[in-house]
């Protein structure tokens, strides 16, 4: 029997496992596979099946050798995890006990070159998960610079948005971009390091990989999704890496388990909502212990949310 180890570490895994909670005879998904690392533990814990989510060929294919480690215990399915509900359904399932998402890039496609995920590895600007649709480079070159700027302040949070989508107008004018290490460059001539070791073009890449692949629309679809799946007493467990998602976790399991939606911190509640279909387990985020910390930097920015679904009906209201 072959033994797949995955490729990278998985940030938190002890504290997903956890709050996942795995039994025998549960049915749990891993809807954001990557390299499996979740999986394998939610395998290893107990006698249960798991069906792993992947947009990435590279992950499926690997979620296709790893079949041959837990045979009919595990499913590999190719798609979004927005979609969970109708991939699951071609497979007979309507409700699991447990679900995990890792939001965002996987060190597994940063450390791919040629996916053009990465600043520091020159490669394509490319930096679709599922390998179609627009990329970064036709963004990059197709956008106004208004619009460009406004992708770069929304989606990246950079106060310096306007005058990279300056400088990127003027560079494309001359000539297209085509590589990560151009973009790079181009933004780190107009942004100031901040002396934290962080890269000047982190926050424009990051904007730029989130509206690639539309990963904050597929969060709010797939915590709805999560929501209809689970059943009394499922677990939720959601890792996030910046801000913008992390924002929509929180405010998605705040309403659900208050049982009413807030639009705003600063507007009073006056009407009761739907009863809470989710009970926190923990309020706030679970972070890194320091002995990860010492092994996988990347589980500095990891921020993880936890909770179990109550028996009340699934909500009708998607945004989160």
């Amino acid at each position: 029997m072959t033994n797949v180890e995955a490729p990278h570490v998985s940030v938190l895994l002890r504290e997903v496992l956890e709050i996942i909670a795995p039994k025998d005879g549960g049915v749990y998904v891993d809807g954001t596979f990557g390299a499996g690392g979740y999986t394998r533990a939610i395998l290893r814990a107990a006698n249960c099946v798991v069906y792993g989510i992947d947009q990435d060929p590279v992950a499926v294919d690997f979620g296709a050798k790893m079949a041959d480690e837990f045979g009919d215990r595990f499913v590999m399915l190719q798609g979004q995890y927005a979609d969970m509900e109708a991939l699951l359904a071609d497979k007979g399932v309507t409700a699991v006990d447990g679900i995990a998402l890792d939001i965002g890039v996987s060190s597994m496609q940063i450390d791919e070159a040629d996916r053009g995920f990465s600043f520091m590895r020159n490669g394509p600007l490319d930096m679709r998960m599922s390998k179609i649709g627009r990329t970064a480079a036709d963004i990059v070159n197709e956008e106004s610079e208004a619009e460009l700027a406004r992708i770069i302040f929304v989606y990246g949070e950079e106060r310096r948005s306007r005058a990279i989508a300056r400088a990127v107008a003027e560079r494309r004018a001359v000539t297209p971009f085509t590589s990560t290490v151009e973009l790079a460059e181009t933004v780190a001539s107009v942004v100031r390091p901040t002396g934290k070791g962080i890269h000047p073009a982190t926050r424009t890449f990051q904007a730029l990989r989130i509206v690639v692949n539309d990963e904050l629309g597929q969060l709010v679809e797939g915590l709805a999704a999560s929501e209809r799946l689970l059943t009394p007493g499922g677990r939720l467990a959601v890792v996030s890496f910046h801000s913008l998602e992390d924002r929509r976790v929180k405010n998605f399991l705040s309403a659900r388990s208050e049982g009413r939606a807030r639009p705003s911190r600063h507007i009073p509640v006056t009407d009761e909502g739907p009863a809470p279909t989710f009970k926190l387990i923990k309020k706030g985020t679970i972070k890194a212990k320091k002995d990860e910390l010492a092994v996988n930097p990347r589980s500095r920015s990891a921020r993880l949310r936890g909770a179990i679904r109550t028996s009340a009906p699934a909500w009708t209201e998607i945004a989160a």
